[in-house]
């Protein structure tokens, strides 16, 4: 029998081979006592640590060992990473599969020793590093990671702050919108040596780049990151905040309001630039643009929210702005929109039948609420052009519009006293019942209006008188001049009725709802709204290029606006 001697050759070496490296893998496999003799000889070397290059190597392997080896490994490498600069990127790499590893309390051990490698020109790649781990789903994880991206902000902010900002504008839909709700909750509490004049610049630098191509949500948390910075807190930073947002609502073009989307956009840009605002940094862009183009279409807005009184929500804005708006081109011609519209929310007094009764089965609807706004703005435009109801309105179309006042003056009368009736004598937790809430909201509503019309009625009409928007807190310094408010006498009309009489009225007056909690007060025929005007207001509609992360469809990015 013939043996095939080449054939046996073959197997015998393939045996040996495989032997062979089976023999290699066990030499190379590292061991918790390898990694403790190789620690040590480390900690003595002391001033000779690159001589032992080898050791440290060892150390490295460990990342390939089982769960004990690894935790270790995790420990050590940083350790003595500064020391071998030509092993750095084997370091950090031997890392980075620790901080993915299955096993959550290696990856735990692992990220909480990354900030010992952010040194020098590693501090951005570290960074990044961090950010892209904030899409971790475990709570302690994304603990640490939090912590671990603080702490090298501490080393280097900047730097901290390019790798999170690399991520936001290139990295996946979850990496950014997890970094830049970190930027929007962290970085106000860290201290002014940290967040230095030429950090928060840069913060702002960048924060422009990604602004040009954010949804809804993203706009409202950056803005909340660039408006806490104190570098903007002068005139010309507000300003510049202003312009971003200006940028944003796309005040260039015509309001669309069929789209909830486009209607969304605006409302949220318009909110976001409202506490910017004052008397050196005016609202006029956003005025104008609600004269020109929402105020036309008011009966028309689509609303975003299906809770949502679009039409009160814009008026309440209108009214907000109205203060801080500076010189306007078209004045008069948008004090009249205002007016127009004015007109539509006051209705004529029911017209009477021969023996002196109402035709009409009901009198009209008293819409307070939106009067409110309305002559409020009106009140506030009109102090720039205070000659507008002597010489710029016809006598037909004055004398139309004194019969309203009258009529809605009387209407006044009977709620106001109606409400205190309801009102005398409770306080404390019996003004707490949401009933009785609408009704302290009703009362400064119905009084606000009470004041302006008082104003209105003076011959020339007077643009002197301050009011408290209703839905706004009632400072200290106001609480006099609110409870005085709500005792203030009627202007003088046919009915003769006084106002300004009844009860304890300082004790109604009590600190009002936040903006966002707006009561409607519209009672029909005497009665009281029986709901007030919370709603979850959510992020609708496309911002700048549409980024698809709950706005509209993916992809849209035609010129990076809203859509």
């Amino acid at each position: 029998m013939k043996v095939n001697t080449a054939a046996a050759s073959s197997v015998i070496a393939a045996a040996v081979f495989s032997e062979s490296g089976r023999r290699l893998d066990t030499l190379m496999a590292v061991t918790i006592e390898d990694l403790y003799r190789n620690y040590g000889v480390l900690a003595d070397a002391k001033d000779n640590l690159s001589q032992h290059k080898d050791a440290y190597q060892v150390i490295l392997n460990g990342v390939k060992g089982g769960p004990k080896e690894k935790r270790l490994a995790a420990q050590f490498i940083p350790k003595f990473f500064s020391s071998f600069p030509e092993l750095a990127d084997a370091a950090i790499n031997a890392q980075l599969d620790l901080c993915e590893d299955e096993d959550v309390s290696i990856r735990r051990q692992a990220i909480k020793e990354l900030p010992r490698f952010a040194t020098g020109e590693n501090i951005f790649r570290v960074a990044d590093i961090l950010t892209q781990l904030l899409q971790t789903d475990d709570t302690a994880e994304f603990n640490q990671v939090n912590i671990a991206l603080i702490s090298i902000f501490k080393m280097d902010a900047k730097g901290t702050l390019a790798g999170l900002f690399s991520q936001i504008l290139q990295g996946e839909d979850i990496v950014r919108e997890r970094a830049i709700k970190f930027l929007s909750s962290k970085l106000k509490t860290l201290p002014e040596d940290i967040m230095s004049k030429e950090v928060e610049e840069y913060v702002f630098a960048e924060t422009k780049k990604v602004m040009e191509d954010v949804t809804g949500e993203e706009f409202v948390l950056l803005m909340r990151v660039v408006s806490a910075l104190r570098v903007l807190q002068t005139v010309n930073g507000r300003q510049q905040l202003v312009e971003l947002v200006v940028d944003q609502a796309d005040l260039e073009q015509a309001l669309n309001p069929a789209d909830p989307d486009t209607v969304d956009r605006l409302l949220q840009c318009t909110r976001q630039a409202l506490p910017l605002f004052s008397k050196n940094v005016h609202s006029t862009r956003f005025v104008t643009y609600f004269c020109e183009h929402v105020l036309p279409n008011l009966s028309s807005l689509t609303s975003p929210v299906a809770e949502l009184d679009i039409q009160l929500e814009v008026l309440k804005l209108l009214a907000e702005m109205s203060p801080f708006c500076g010189d306007m081109e078209k004045l008069e011609a948008n004090l009249n929109m205002m007016f127009t519209k004015l007109i539509e929310f006051m209705p004529l007094p029911p017209e009477e039948v021969e023996n002196g009764e109402n035709s009409a089965s009901e009198e009209p609807k008293l819409q307070f609420s939106y009067v409110e706004c309305l002559l409020f703005s009106f009140h506030q435009m009109g102090k720039k052009l205070p000659d507008f109801l002597l010489d710029k309105v016809d006598a037909e179309r004055l004398k139309d519009f004194k019969i309203r006042l009258q009529y809605f003056a009387r209407g006044l009368q009977v709620y106001i006293r109606q409400l205190r009736v309801a009102l005398q004598g409770k306080s404390g937790d019996a003004l707490k019942t949401e009933e009785n809430k609408i009704k302290v909201v009703a009362l400064k509503i119905t009084n606000n209006i009470n004041i302006l019309i008082k104003d209105l009625f003076h011959n020339p009409p007077s643009y002197k008188s301050t009011v408290t928007l209703s839905w706004k807190p009632v400072q200290k310094t106001e609480a006099a001049a609110a409870a005085e408010a709500a005792g203030a006498t009627a202007p003088k009309r046919p009915s003769g009725e006084e106002m300004g009489s009844g009860g304890s009225t300082k004790k109604l007056i009590t600190p009002l709802p936040r903006r966002d909690a707006r009561q409607i007060y519209n009672p029909p025929s005497g009665k009281y709204s029986a709901s007030i005007g919370n709603f979850a207001y959510e992020q609708r509609g496309g911002f700048r290029g549409g980024r698809g992360r709950g706005f509209g469809a993916r992809g849209n990015r035609s010129r990076g606006r809203f859509y």
